[in-house]
């Protein structure tokens, strides 16, 4: 399912999704379609802050989501490394639509700001919300997935 694996997080986002610390979580921002800049302009923030700081927007009215069931697994055989979580789904669903799906490091869920979490992933999410159930459907590949050029 991942479209990209921001700059900050290249080469780190199996430390992140490994969950090191006592109260941290991977988190799911979704992003509003309008404003959505490109991939390449969004892959360059290193915080939340400063992505919504720029023209793209948070859509609030769906909230986030905290990702369940994290696991990062080696595969030797395969020679990859894979971060997988249990899909998620926005109950009754409502407000403007949407465009990507922003995956976030928070490494303190208790007293964490949006300066403190750390975009790893971005995927394409183009749906509109109509008071229907939405879930973002993990790809059976895992969330992201290392591997050798």
């Amino acid at each position: 399912m991942a479209d990209l694996v921001t700059n900050i997080a290249k080469g780190r986002f199996l430390h992140y999704a490994g969950l090191p610390l006592t109260n941290d979580a991977l988190i799911a921002v979704v992003l509003e379609a309008s404003g959505l800049e490109s991939d390449d302009a969004l892959q360059d923030y290193d915080t939340l802050s400063a992505l919504l700081a720029g023209p793209s927007n948070e859509q609030t009215t769906m909230g986030r989501k905290t990702l369940t069931s994290v696991v990062v697994a080696v595969n030797d055989t395969t020679n990859t490394a894979n971060v997988d979580a249990a899909d998620i789904t926005w109950t009754a669903a409502a407000g403007n639509a949407t465009g990507k799906l922003l995956i976030c490091y928070d490494p303190d869920t208790t007293t964490g700001t949006d300066a403190d979490l750390i975009p790893l992933t971005l995927h394409d999410f183009a749906v509109t919300p109509d008071s229907t159930d939405i879930t973002a459907q993990i790809n059976a590949a895992g969330l992201a997935v290392a591997q050798n050029a």
